[in-house]
């Protein structure tokens, strides 16, 4: 019987550390197995995990992959378990452990992650998942806010609240902070007074966004590191010039085309009169839509979108031959804006299997063609498809990549994708600091800004600065850009100075887990050498500052008379 379960989540200036604590009691005459399940955000790094059974301690102790791999396989010679942690849906892992506990036994389960509050479409998005299957005595979530610059607006959001349950919600907020807590009694969280079913099942979202009021953006300071903020508003939005690749290959037949389809329809309805697009479909042939680039005008959309209807499934996938239709369709483009955003969207389920098969050389080839002149987003359906594979592409081609999964919802996941990137506002963005006194700074040139989203770089400062001078430059529809901001570090250290609930040397964790989350992805699309020592830095850090990553592993001990170690390994999207 879980008889506690508390969420404790801090957020200061977007960086979240939670906290989730479940005491269990065994009220039974004989042994039984106490399980202690959470689900977090993918986005998500564990950083600390522990059991106490009866006052003994049994900590999870990070590791180098390797090192924990091999500890565990000495300790468990009949072979492999599966490990603590796997992908359970678009949003979250589950973290997932059990241990057996005599009669009458207490168990404290206690497990701390990590991340940076990623701004999409105008706000951050705190994520707790709430799946206790059981009533419980003592339930409560806490959030607590600071945001130095202010808090814009402020909401929550449930897919399981009652009339009951938002009795149970409180929410208090000033200017720059504010604390949610959610604490349903026992009766609160019953289905009905007859049976002893729980409500709480579901997702329970914060949603915020900050003030905003320097045009450079916001810089913050603790203990000599810094972060700054950057997120213009209320820019001229550049014209793009699109191309959707789209795969309609036998496998594509069914559910999936119709919700292409579907999120088609709705995307074409708002590219901007400004814009300019057209289409490629492919199996193993690939059809050009029309010879070149069209303007957004209201027939053409309404052509595009009959044709789009009719769009049915079947053959082969020639991956390969469709990305270099269609960047020769931009290459001999005419009559386009100037200053504009050219892209590729390329949405398939499944591998090459006509033409081009070698993923290594469409990937060579697509770079090749593409030359750093346009964006590549590769969208890939279900799970057939090599994540690995378009991910890469993506990365060395100035995009991004994500996996759409198979649910009920996948044209809106495709539509929201497309909105996080349908408003380009700013072009080739250098964010420059005073070289000889930043340490360790993270990525501080970027192709695009997408409206509703946000930059964000950090660094250590060399302890002689007393002055802290940013400089940004940028293109925008209009004009070029330089804005400049000089943050005095003496005053912006005060900032967090007095604060109760800020964990300590916060930016410094900040900055470590955006460096880490950076080198790992830039490994990605580089060579093997360069793979290698990217890699190894990640590595240094994940130890350093005890985050489970893709490099790492947490080896969780328990008591002597069971199955001795486990491993909690970090899943990644491309498996």
């Amino acid at each position: 019987e879980i008889y506690s379960l508390h969420v404790d989540c801090k957020v200061t200036s977007r960086f979240a550390h939670t906290v989730i604590t479940s005491r269990i009691v065994n009220r039974a005459n004989e042994s039984r197995e106490a399980t202690f399940e959470v689900e977090l955000p993918k986005t998500a790094f564990i950083t600390n995990f522990s059991m106490s059974i009866d006052g003994e301690v049994y900590p999870g102790i990070i590791k180098e992959k390797a090192a924990a791999q091999n500890e565990y396989d000495t300790a468990v010679s009949q072979g492999q378990s599966a490990g603590l942690v796997k992908i359970t849906d678009r949003k979250l892992e589950q973290f997932h452990v059990s241990v057996s506990i005599a009669a009458a036994s207490k168990v404290t389960f206690e497990l701390t992650y990590e991340e940076l509050l990623k701004r999409q479409l105008g706000k951050y998005e705190l994520l707790i998942k709430v799946r206790p299957k059981q009533l419980v005595k003592h339930f409560q979530i806490d959030v607590h806010i600071f945001e130095p610059q202010g808090i814009h607006f402020l909401e929550t959001d449930s897919t399981f609240m009652t009339n009951e349950l938002t009795e149970a919600l409180t929410k208090v907020q000033n200017e720059t902070k504010a604390h949610i807590v959610f604490k349903p009694t026992l009766d609160q969280q019953k289905k009905n007074s007859e049976l002893d079913e729980t409500l709480l099942n579901g997702d329970f979202v914060v949603r915020y966004d900050v003030k905003r009021e320097a045009t450079a953006g916001d810089i913050q300071i603790v203990n000599g590191y810094f972060v700054h903020y950057f997120a213009p508003q209320e820019m001229p939005v550049f014209p793009k010039n699109v191309i959707f690749v789209i795969d309609r290959s036998g496998s594509m037949a069914g559910r999936k085309i119709e919700q292409t389809v579907d999120a088609l329809v709705k995307i074409l309805q708002d590219l901007r009169p400004e814009d300019h697009f057209n289409f490629i479909t492919f199996n193993n042939k690939v059809v050009e839509w029309k010879s070149s680039l069209l303007p957004a005008t209201e027939e053409n959309v309404a052509s595009a979108t009959a044709l789009v209807q009719t769009l049915t499934a079947r053959g082969g996938t020639d991956i390969s031959g469709a990305l270099l239709a269609a960047v020769a369709v931009l290459e001999k483009a005419e009559g386009l804006p100037e200053r504009s955003v050219s892209m590729v969207v390329l949405l398939t389920d499944g591998q090459p299997t006509s033409g081009e098969r070698n993923v290594e050389v469409i990937q060579e080839n697509v770079q090749k063609a593409i030359n750093g002149k346009y964006a590549l987003f590769c969208l890939g359906f279900g799970f057939d498809v090599s994540y690995k594979f378009l991910e890469k592409m993506a990365l060395s081609n100035g995009g991004i990549a994500r996996r759409i999964y198979e649910n009920a919802d996948a044209a809106l996941q495709l539509q929201g994708f497309y909105q996080e990137v349908a408003t380009p506002i700013l072009m080739q963005i250098e964010m420059q600091y005073p070289e000889n006194s930043i340490e360790g700074l993270t990525k501080n040139n970027f192709k695009l800004f997408f409206e509703g989203s946000e930059i964000i770089v950090s660094g250590k400062i060399s302890n002689d600065l007393d002055l802290l001078p940013v400089e940004i430059k940028a293109q925008s529809h209009t004009s070029n850009l330089t804005l400049k901001e000089e943050a005095n570090v003496k005053e912006k250290e005060q900032v967090f100075q007095n604060q109760r609930y800020i964990f300590g040397n916060f930016i410094e964790r900040l900055w470590a887990y955006l460096t880490i989350q950076q080198l790992l992805e830039k490994a990605i699309s580089a060579q093997e050498e360069e793979q290698k020592v990217l890699e190894a830095q990640a590595l240094d850090l994940s130890l350093r500052y005890s985050f489970v990553t893709p490099l790492t592993s947490m080896v969780v001990t328990k008591p002597s008379d069971q199955q001795q170690k486990e491993l909690a390994n970090k899943p990644t999207e491309a498996g």
